[in-house]
């Protein structure tokens, strides 16, 4: 459990540094090499993950936008974030209960194809095994418990933080504020979605007519708040295992050559 814990925030340190989340790739393998599980089942089952965590941020924004005015446009986007996360799951589900189907296709469709022909007996196989959570209903849904906790205790968080900025604040703002930033920084960009996070926490709580200037310094802080503690505890991690950066790249380059299905 501890080496996972640390594993995980290794990957938010990676996110912070590199561009276009490109730390989950590097978490997927880092996870790999701790548990039984391959670096395509972990990459797999992040990607459940990030759907989760849309859907979440979409489903609290669609709870809290009936008391903010001015947004109507919040309830478009969640609408759209819910609907797109919902088709996703199920294409997922599908994958994972049909993946020998899909298998044989893959395999039929890219015979011309040596390397791509390749993934059907090797990466192809271990990704539908991530997936098929999906496939076992209580463990799918003990997961979405866990998903709930960890978005009250995100709120509560985010709630105590704006207090020392709005001692008048409420628990509406910091539910609003959480469910925007988080839409805003789930499509891939900047390293830490530096900018971009600071952008949609200032223009959700600006539609509670709050100061930006003061908006802006809370953000920033609670940005900074979560580079630091990932941060810590993810170099904490890196320098326990003597790894680095570059030795990290060059070992998932050397995936596609030591992964198979019995891995």
């Amino acid at each position: 459990m501890r080496d996972v814990f640390l594993t995980v925030n290794e990957g938010y340190l990676l996110n912070n540094v590199l561009p276009f989340r490109l730390g989950e790739i590097g978490r997927s393998f880092l996870l790999s090499g701790k548990t039984e599980l391959s670096f395509w089942e972990v990459l797999s089952t992040i990607f459940i993950e990030r759907s989760i965590d849309v859907a979440m941020a979409s489903g609290l924004l669609l709870i809290t936008v009936p008391f903010v005015i001015g947004g109507e446009w919040a309830v478009r986007a969640a609408v759209a974030a819910i609907v797109l996360v919902l088709v996703g799951l199920t294409l997922f589900y599908l994958a994972a209960r049909h993946h020998q189907l899909l298998l044989a296709l893959f395999e039929k469709w890219t015979r011309r194809y040596p390397a791509a022909n390749r993934l059907s007996t090797t990466q192809l196989p271990l990704f539908f095994k991530g997936l098929s959570i999906l496939t076992h209903p209580a463990q799918f849904l003990g997961s979405i418990s866990l998903f709930l906790l960890n978005w009250v205790i995100a709120v509560i968080q985010y709630y105590c933080l704006m207090l020392a900025f709005f001692p008048d604040a409420r628990l509406l703002w910091a539910g609003f504020c959480l469910a925007v930033t988080a839409l805003g920084i789930a499509v891939p960009s900047s390293p830490g979605a530096v900018g971009v996070w600071e952008l949609t926490a200032v223009a959700a709580l600006s539609l509670f007519g709050l100061d930006p200037s003061t908006a802006l310094a809370y953000a920033i802080t609670a940005h900074l708040f979560n580079f630091l503690v990932t941060g810590l505890i993810g170099s904490y991690g890196f320098s326990q295992e003597g790894e680095t950066l570059t030795g990290l790249y060059n070992r998932i380059l050397r995936l596609p050559d030591r992964e198979s299905p019995g891995t």
